[in-house]
């Protein structure tokens, strides 16, 4: 088991971020692309960390094409001396086409065809493959030497597909080297919809589990005193109804038998209601989310719940909570009998 942590959502100094979690004994750190780019802090860590895994959690895909994100990965690979991990993401149509400005179809086929383009890439720069990707979404057929960085002496960065919905998780099996599996997924949904379907497409590509990673970022509710309980509840709540209010994750709520509650947080969303989304997350639903516990047991119920089916994990935990605290916790879980703490 590799345990993860993260450069954050506002990444003003990530070269001491990466660092610090490397001295912490994590094993990756990842940048999301939320209101920054996640690549360029990735490569200011890269300059200071030796060990650490890098990673994208996530880059956009459908932001881009192939051949761009081929590029920045390929560079970021060669700066990290072959420590990217490439998490990739659809986003969802409204984000891609008004946000974006880009073309939305049939998000899981394009996304198998993305990934496969950027190997018929990769292959180009690294094997010298003649460059003759056609596909329905993407056609990449011209390379001419000046725009050829050559073969990475790293090779190509591993590639990881976020993914909900069985169709897209199906895809990640056939076609990536990891799966990041969505923070709004319960134990159950995993257990239940994303590891079978994930299952599928691996056997499509003639691969096992043993050739892949899962990684999973565990909605985490912690604190030293109620105060911070409390405080940590009502973050992970407004987490977890900004989530169930989007259409994409509904299946996840309708396995639980809460499809009322993704229509009630869907409706307040559009009167921008905000404050009451969250407290229409009511207890039950928070603790199937999220492990709800002292600092002191929250290891242990991680292990419960996703020991066996994990490789590497995170903690989606959005409020303030010690480094020391965490330091603690994951301590715990590399101490865990029967755990590989891992190496990078």
């Amino acid at each position: 088991m590799l345990v993860d942590s993260g450069i954050g959502f506002d990444p003003k100094d990530p070269a001491s971020v990466a660092k610090r979690a490397e001295a912490d004994g994590y094993a990756g750190v990842w940048c999301p692309e939320t209101g920054h780019d996640p690549f360029l802090p990735l490569a200011l860590a890269a300059q200071h960390t030796e060990r650490i895994q890098l990673g994208t959690g996530i880059a956009v895909a459908f932001a881009r094409n192939p051949m761009t994100m081929a590029m920045v990965a390929n560079d970021v690979q060669l700066y990290a001396k072959g420590r990217l991990l490439l998490g990739l993401g659809s986003q969802i149509k409204p984000h891609i086409e008004k946000r974006f400005s880009m073309p939305w179809s049939h998000p899981a086929p394009r996304m198998r065809e993305f990934v496969q383009a950027m190997r018929a890439i990769w292959a180009c720069w690294n094997e010298d493959a003649p460059l003759d990707f056609r596909g329905e979404f993407y056609t990449h057929r011209l390379m001419t030497p000046f725009f050829n960085p050559g073969p990475n002496p790293y090779g190509p960065p591993k590639v990881f597909l976020a993914a909900v919905g069985s169709l897209m998780t199906e895809v990640a099996g056939e076609v990536a080297d990891g799966l990041l599996v969505h923070g709004f997924t319960t134990e159950r949904y995993l257990r239940e919809v994303t590891l079978p379907a994930f299952e599928r497409g691996l056997a499509r590509s003639g691969r096992t589990r043993q050739d892949v990673q899962v990684s999973y970022p565990a909605m985490v509710v912690t604190g030293q005193d109620e105060q911070q309980m409390a405080a940590a509840a009502s973050a992970v709540r407004n987490q977890i109804a900004f989530y169930g209010s989007t259409p994409a994750y509904l299946p996840v709520l309708e396995l639980h038998g809460w499809g009322e509650l993704h229509r009630e947080l869907n409706r307040l969303s559009k009167q921008g209601k905000w404050q009451e989304m969250g407290q229409a997350v009511d207890d039950e639903v928070l603790r199937t989310f999220a492990v709800v516990a002292e600092p002191d047991k929250v290891a242990g119920e991680l292990l419960r719940r996703f020991g066996d089916v994990i490789d590497r994990m995170s903690f989606y935990a959005p409020y303030a909570f010690s480094d020391e605290g965490w330091r603690r916790i994951v301590a715990e879980l590399r101490a865990a009998p029967g755990w590989d703490p891992g190496s990078a």
